[in-house]
């Protein structure tokens, strides 16, 4: 298939911009990918869809406070955007300003701190950082939260709990997994009460997620890498899972992307490391059997993915309904539930 097959034209207006006072107050449309049934329901309702004998599957990564602002020493403004800690002071970056910054460059940033330019890395730059903080120490005393470039205002407080799910554990992401936005603690307990199991993968979501495919032939695409971990104890879950009838239902695009790394012999096992598994259609699932996820922007990897999953006609005819019914879209948006 080609990167123009995955189009659609969406309205501006339904491109959400700030999450909505509860993060369980969502719209879910319900995809039955094998009849094409379409049903138009509330996330609140989530939990009648999901068996006591299913395995929920939740990525664990944390947002980190990665966009930094500075000038350089010339006067210039500079945007960082941390893509990858590397070292106590040093990191990978994407830089934004008015010209490339060269080797030796000094970026002044927030409280008298500054750093480095070492040199570029591909599209990226290594950077250092001065002082005895640490980068993360750095991050959380003057980062921002990165929002994705299609919220168009500045982070503000209430992006610092909402832009992050309630069960976030291990920091490294630069994007939030947004299917897990939309649990609360007492959706999670209704499930516990229900004898639902669940558990976690790891994949820190980088900003190569929001890159455009910049060729039509999806053969020749360049997938960014981000780093995954899946315990012996996940492994083991979705094997048991399987072995009772139940479904391993994966919470978010980026716990595929964990499992079938990690199932890359066929059969799940233990893994971690740097994945640049490219899912279109076509692809066999070997580990997850439904998915919930948000809607994804067009052309998009993520897109590619939900389509191989669901299929390529019914997944956009779901998404011409959405659009039709007013769906809110993208990482603050609602979302789909979608059995293969």
């Amino acid at each position: 298939m080609k990167k123009s097959d995955f189009y659609y034209s969406l309205p501006e207006h339904l491109i959400a911009q700030k999450p909505l006072p509860e993060r369980d107050a969502s719209r879910l449309l319900h995809l039955d990918a094998a009849n094409g049934y379409l049903s138009d329901r509330r996330f609140a309702h989530f939990i009648d869809l999901i068996d006591a004998d299913d395995l929920l599957v939740f990525n664990d990564t944390k947002v980190i406070p990665a966009r930094l602002y500075g000038r350089k020493t010339t006067g210039g403004q500079v945007e960082i955007l941390i893509e990858r800690i590397t070292g106590t002071h040093r990191a990978i970056a994407h830089i934004r300003a008015s010209k490339a910054p060269k080797a030796g460059t000094v970026i002044d940033l927030d409280a008298n701190l500054n750093c480095q330019v070492l040199g570029r890395e591909g599209d990226l730059f290594s950077v250092q950082f001065d002082g005895e903080d640490s980068v993360p120490a750095i991050l959380e005393r003057i980062g921002h939260i990165p929002l994705p470039p299609y919220i168009t205002r500045a982070d503000d407080a209430t992006d610092l709990t909402r832009y992050q799910t309630v069960f976030a554990q291990h920091a490294g992401a630069v994007a939030a997994p947004t299917a897990g936005l939309h649990f609360n603690q007492a959706m999670l307990d209704k499930l516990e009460a229900k004898g639902v199991q669940k558990t976690f993968v790891t994949l820190h979501v980088g900003s190569g997620t929001f890159q455009p495919v910049r060729v039509e032939d999806l053969a020749s695409h360049d997938m960014h890498k981000e780093y995954y971990a899946v315990s012996a104890a996940t492994a083991l879950a979705v094997q048991q899972a399987r072995a009772r009838g139940g479904r391993v239902i994966a919470v978010g695009t980026t716990a595929v992307r964990a499992l079938e790394s990690a199932s890359k012999s066929g059969a799940i096992s233990q893994g971690f490391g740097d994945t640049d598994l490219f899912i279109t259609p076509g692809y066999l699932f070997k580990s997850v059997d439904a998915l919930l996820t948000n809607f994804h922007l067009p052309e998009s990897t993520l897109l590619m993915l939900v389509a191989a999953f669901a299929g390529y006609d019914a997944l956009m005819d779901a998404y011409r309904h959405a659009i039709e019914q007013e769906y809110r879209f993208f990482s603050y948006g609602d979302a789909m539930f979608l059995t293969r």
